[in-house]
């Protein structure tokens, strides 16, 4: 791919916006970036990636060890964020979550949200995490909120407001594979592609 194609993927837990998100740079062969972002914004920051991973899109404090070794929310989202501005100013990416679509307003993108009813994101995490409904369910709202919240304090904007993304997708209309059709038509049509 000549042209460089940034794809940002805002989703609500357990609409399958990862798996679109995989699909999507499969089909258009550039790198999905999730948990690979944590990793890389381990390795640039010295900090250990189990770290990033326990403290990943929730809002809080932490510490790093003993010591005077803090850091905040402010500076995870800081290293974060300075991880995906330079993936993003090297080449192709689609990202997942992480606020991107605020970090990289500035850049030519396109900002997606995956959505879909509570009962087919219920079943798809019941499945997906072998849960009950209920469970399934207890943990969608956990995460929503969590994302919720995280987003919105960093980006003094609202987490799954369709005024912040260019499409938002009903993923249990199209299916998975589909929708990730659907987001690549529409970056064509966008003169991303």
């Amino acid at each position: 791919m000549e042209k460089k194609v940034i794809i940002n993927i805002g989703r609500e837990f357990g609409s399958g916006g990862r798996t679109v998100a995989s699909i999507i740079g499969g089909k258009l062969g550039i790198e999905v970036y999730d948990n690979e972002l944590i990793l890389k914004a381990a390795e640039h920051s010295g900090v250990k990636p189990e770290f990033f991973r326990h403290n990943d899109e929730k809002k809080r404090f932490f510490t790093l060890g003993y010591s005077q070794n803090a850091i905040n929310d402010e500076g995870l989202f800081k290293i974060q964020s300075d991880t995906i501005r330079g993936i993003a100013e090297n080449g192709s990416a689609v990202f997942v979550g992480r606020a991107a679509d605020y970090v990289l307003r500035d850049m030519k993108c396109l900002d997606v949200f995956v959505c879909a009813p509570l009962e087919w994101r219920r079943q798809l995490v019941a499945d997906r995490s072998k849960l009950s409904l209920e469970e399934a369910e207890k943990l969608i709202q956990k995460k929503d909120k969590a994302r919720e919240s995280w987003y919105n304090f960093f980006t003094f904007g609202h987490w799954g407001v369709a005024s912040n993304y260019d499409l938002c997708l009903d993923s249990s209309i199209l299916g998975l594979e589909g929708s990730a059709d659907f987001i690549i038509e529409f970056a064509r049509r966008e003169g991303l592609l």
